[in-house]
């Protein structure tokens, strides 16, 4: 054979090959909020789902896997826009997101229509996984959080409570979840409110809450506010004892409040000090990533996430189709994370194990009672 007619040969196959190479990249798409009030949280979900698609694609897999990230903003609008755009691009099978119940929610109205499946890693109300079998979620909700801080506060002699929690859909699940639990228990809520999320002034709150005279706080709230909340109940000499929801778990809570934060509770299913080994790899793999920073639970939550749902889309390999990732992500059952073992019941509900953690001595420490 002649060189020219080599070099045909050989361009010929490489036009004829390409898309053989190119079918062997699956895609996902991560709708999340990378700009506005709650870019630190989709950023660090970007860094999380970068850290697992990494590692996914080193482990020499007979394929490769593309996440495509969209900026949602944490605006339901937004959120339903880039559903839409996910849904039209065919070769993704699956999607993560989004940040918010709320934007989790308007966005799964249109995954439902499409019969795309769709995981998110902090969507906690818990009509989200109701709206159809497209969507699952690998955090605990409400529901389940509510009674069991409700029962926890119980076993402290808590009996008459005063309850707050930020006016999203979200903090509206954070209020009933936990004032039906202390209600069946025998328990009084004394004082319940909403406030808008960053707020900077909270001493009128306190202020109602003190006339209340509960005998605990419970709270839902992120980690801004929840320390802006425990710096002003420090100087205004309010030694009520609080307690909150996972969403509070962050390293930045303590960074922000200071020694606000001591005594502080909440639950968990991440602690970055657990010696297994799997959470010891992602807390270095993390800490590499950013500046040498300690991961919050929201962090952990995107990486488990990620991975539960390469898991499904390696089960329905070869070819996998929307429908055979949705089929996989439901059959998900121990998956090993860092956030415990996580297995989907018949709702498409995370089966997982809450941590009871105090802040003590400047960090986070589980606690046994």
């Amino acid at each position: 054979m002649t060189l020219r007619r080599l070099a045909l040969a050989t361009a010929a196959f490489a036009a004829f090959a390409a898309p053989a190479l190119a079918a062997d990249t699956v895609k996902l798409g991560y709708q999340l909020p990378l700009t506005g009030d709650t870019a630190q949280y989709g950023q660090d979900f970007r860094k999380a789902a970068e850290i697992a698609l990494d590692e996914f694609n080193a482990a020499g897999k007979p394929f490769k896997v593309e996440i495509v990230f969209e900026d949602s903003r944490s605006d339901a609008k937004e959120g339903t826009n880039i559903a839409r755009k996910f849904v039209d691009d065919k070769a993704i099978v699956g999607v993560l997101g989004d940040f918010t119940s709320g934007v989790s929610m308007a966005s799964a109205q249109v995954y439902k229509e499409a019969g795309l499946a769709q995981l998110s890693q902090t969507a906690s109300h818990p009509d989200y996984t109701k709206i159809s079998k497209y969507q699952f979620r690998n955090i605990a909700t409400q529901a389940q959080e509510g009674p069991y801080n409700a029962q926890w506060m119980a076993s402290k002699g808590y009996k008459n409570v005063a309850v707050i929690a930020e006016q999203t859909d979200w903090g509206q699940s954070v209020v009933g979840g936990y004032s039906e639990a202390v209600k069946a228990g025998g328990g009084t809520v004394a004082f319940s409110e909403f406030f808008n999320r960053g707020l900077k002034d909270y001493r009128s709150l306190i202020s109602k809450i003190e006339r209340a005279k509960p005998d605990a706080i419970y709270t839902g709230f992120f980690y801004e506010d929840g320390a802006q909340f425990l710096k002003q109940l420090q100087q205004l000499g309010v030694k009520t004892p609080v307690y909150s929801t996972s969403a509070a778990y962050s390293p930045k809570l303590i960074e922000l409040a200071g020694d606000a934060a001591e005594g502080v509770r909440l639950t968990s299913n991440f602690l970055p000090t657990d010696p297994a080994p799997n959470v010891q790899h992602f807390v270095t793999e993390w800490k590499k990533r950013s500046a040498d920073a300690v991961p919050g639970q929201f962090p952990a939550q995107a990486y488990d996430a990620v991975r539960i749902m390469l898991a499904a889309v390696e089960k329905a390999q070869p070819n996998p189709t929307r429908e055979k990732v949705r089929d996989a992500l439901a059959q998900t059952t121990d998956f090993p994370g860092v956030t415990g073992k996580t297995t989907f019941n018949a709702e498409r509900e995370p089966v997982k194990e809450l941590v009871k953690v105090e802040v003590k001595g400047g960090a986070f420490v589980p606690v046994a009672e």
